[in-house]
């Protein structure tokens, strides 16, 4: 009798086991006073953190808007010490349904690039996908509805984009295709919710009243317990007047042989017109796979003169 039940049913037990996983989490935030005293609903703000698609749209909004760019890339070696550099200006243009990129100037040092032209290092790889347009690009939107981050659908770097985008636009989501991670990046499994402290704040931002949400590892977990677990922390202000994210800083770490990394991001959004926007990116951290030379660097992006 498997094929009569309800095509709906699946997604309603999923609803509901959503709901009732929010609801175990939002018993576990502990709320500064002010916090208590404005009443806020907990389980319908953790609800919006899970669902918010704010932040993916930020970026996706790079996509359609004219904007310039100061891009600065620097990978170190063991020592600490600057053994390749890019720096350069750029300015996106997007004119009848496609854009375009014209570097202003690009200064480059060291091993950063082949003689063909591309990049040396995974870091930088990375980030010219997610800042960089190469040639004339069309058809892009904003629209997030109908996105989807699916990185078992591609291959080789697109795959390590992808997944890196999950752990961007995601966060408490499992990444899938990730060997070994499975649900570890999650920060909203009930599983693991024992092994991280919620915290919820309240505080200003630049001119803005903000809500701080922080999501940390627990001190003195055993190495067991930390090998469940990738975010360090996580920590997100939202605006008080409209939830609009303002900055969001992440610390991940992982080590499973194969592959590990330790890295920390950091990004400030604000508004141009209608639009939310990424305007600073920082990274800085390393990370090594298994037959591939170790990367340790950093990159910002400062992103300004929206269009």
């Amino acid at each position: 009798m498997f094929f009569l039940l309800p095509s709906n049913l699946f997604a309603q037990v999923d609803l509901q086991k959503d709901s009732v996983d929010t609801d175990s989490i939002a018993r576990m935030v502990v709320m500064s006073e002010v916090v208590v005293r404005k009443g806020i609903n907990v389980p319908g703000f953790i609800q919006k953190v899970k669902d918010d698609t704010s932040f993916y749209k930020a970026f996706k909004n790079l996509r359609i808007l004219n904007f310039s760019s100061f891009n600065n890339i620097i990978m170190k070696n063991k020592r600490g010490e600057s053994v390749a550099t890019l720096n350069s200006k750029t300015h996106q243009t997007v004119s009848k349904g496609c854009r375009t990129m014209r570097k202003e100037y690009e200064h480059v040092t060291g091993d950063m690039l082949s003689s063909d032209g591309t990049y040396n290092y995974y870091t930088a790889e990375l980030y010219a996908g997610l800042f960089f347009t190469v040639g004339k690009v069309c058809g892009d939107n904003n629209i997030v509805a109908d996105s989807r981050l699916n990185p078992k659908s591609k291959s080789g770097i697109d795959k390590r984009k992808e997944q890196l985008k999950m752990l961007f636009f995601n966060p408490g989501k499992k990444i899938p295709g990730i060997p070994l991670m499975g649900e570890k990046s999650n920060i909203f499994d009930p599983q693991n919710a024992d092994l991280y402290d919620y915290i919820l704040d309240f505080s200003s931002y630049g001119d803005k009243e903000a809500f701080v949400f922080t999501v940390k590892a627990k001190e003195g977990l055993s190495k067991s317990q930390r090998n469940r677990i990738v975010f360090d922390n996580m920590v997100t202000w939202f605006d008080y007047n409209n939830f609009d994210i303002l900055s969001r800083v992440y610390d991940l770490s992982y080590n499973t042989g194969v592959y590990d990394f330790d890295v920390h991001f950091e990004v400030k959004l604000s508004r141009f017109g209608k639009y939310l926007v990424p305007t600073v990116l920082r990274y800085s951290g390393n990370w090594d796979i298994m037959f591939k030379k170790r990367e340790r660097g950093l990159f910002t992006a400062t992103l300004f003169d929206f269009k």
